[in-house]
């Protein structure tokens, strides 16, 4: 749908081209019944209304009034009177560009192409010179209209891409939301539930035994020490990505920083490699190691944490392994039997999968596990 003032615009013309070939008409004629007078002048009439009431165009007929335009456009290139040279020039220029604007490309190569036979056909006075302009034109208005209809395609495939990414979003929204829900569930929640337990247990105790309840509060105290640790992890792992700086650097600093907060043992080794060239690949990485990272943290009970990059051709491995109690089943798994399997960590087999990535999970139950990442860059 054009806008209003476009919409106006195309009128005004009309309008002015239709009086226009009525006074070129009867100035050349000098009398009113002429079958092209009274054409022209229905025309006029039709040009009026369509500027003052409802178009066609807005009753849902838009391929009826580029066809009347038509129609009064071959009657112009085919009329001897004077002035009509240039009327009809303006006439086929305005026409085309309503049907470039409005219609699929077809209709202004038609048009065009209906425009050259009607001149050979009816070799008006005036055919030297419109000949040369009109095919000059049609071949204008080709080009136009195939250019336009690519990229009208290109806005149709650019708008169902967009529509598919927002259901991407949506549904990584969706995904981690439930995993912020499941590790609410599995950390907090159940703290909170042993505090409310044990609270009750202590209460029972202080009226009996003073020295066991002094105990379990004591361990209590250290519980929630612990907690409140994890908590700080857990929320620090929701906070946006920082990259200041080269992915290595980043790497280095998400090392340190898991270190301090978790007081498990952490190494870093890095072989120089350049940054992805899309940067959400990098930040994709970055949030993968860091949720492998506070996984470690939180489930493995591990003491020490090494993690490696290693360059090999056009691809970077990342190495996550540890020292804790490894995952309840044994053995190296690809991503493909991970999922297969329904094991392993789900957000971090998603941002994989997402890269296009590969994946190895080896886990030996009792002595850690060890996460291997590897991807094209």
């Amino acid at each position: 749908m054009l806008p209003l003032l476009w919409q106006r615009l195309l009128r005004a013309v009309r309008l002015t081209l239709a009086l226009s070939c009525v006074a070129a008409q009867y100035d050349d004629s000098g009398f009113l019944k002429t079958w092209m007078f009274g054409l022209l002048v229905a025309y006029a009439l039709y040009a009026i209304v369509t500027s003052f009431w409802r178009t066609l165009e807005d009753s849902g007929h838009s391929g009826l009034a580029l066809v009347i335009d038509s129609a009064y456009l071959l009657l112009a290139l085919s009329n001897n009177a004077r002035y009509f040279d240039t009327l009809s020039l303006l006439f086929y220029a305005f026409v085309l560009a309503v049907a470039i604007i409005q219609h699929e490309w077809w209709r202004p190569v038609v048009i065009a192409a209906l425009c050259i036979v009607d001149l050979n056909f009816t070799q008006p006075v005036q055919y030297p010179v419109l000949f040369p302009a009109v095919a000059c034109g049609s071949i204008l208005t080709l080009a136009v209209a195939m250019e336009r209809q690519v990229l009208k395609d290109r806005l149709a495939k650019t708008s169902r891409q967009s529509v598919l990414n927002r259901y991407d979003a949506e549904k990584a929204r969706e995904s981690e939301r439930q995993r912020i829900a499941a590790d609410f569930h599995d950390g907090p929640l159940q703290s909170f539930v042993g505090f409310q337990m044990r609270l009750e247990i202590i209460r029972k105790l202080m009226g009996r035994d003073g020295d066991a309840a002094e105990e379990e509060l004591l361990q209590l105290q250290e519980l929630c020490k612990t907690q409140v640790s994890e908590l700080r992890t857990f929320v620090r792992s929701m906070r946006p990505v920082d990259m200041e700086g080269s992915l290595n650097v980043s790497f280095r600093r998400v090392i340190e920083q898991f270190q301090r907060d978790s007081g498990i043992l952490a190494s870093f080794v890095s072989a120089e490699f350049v940054d992805p060239a899309d940067p959400e690949i990098s930040v994709e990485l970055l949030q993968i190691v860091r949720e492998a990272l506070y996984n470690v943290q939180k489930h493995s009970g591990a003491t020490r944490v090494a993690m490696g990059i290693h360059k090999n051709d056009r691809h970077i491995e990342i190495t996550i392994e540890d020292n804790g109690k490894g995952f309840p089943f044994s053995g190296k798994y690809s991503l493909e039997e991970l999922e297969l399997l329904r094991l392993g960590p789900g957000s971090i087999k998603r941002r994989v999968r997402t890269l296009g990535g590969a994946l190895v999970l080896d886990s030996k139950p009792g002595q850690g596990a060890g996460l291997t990442i590897r991807l094209a860059i």
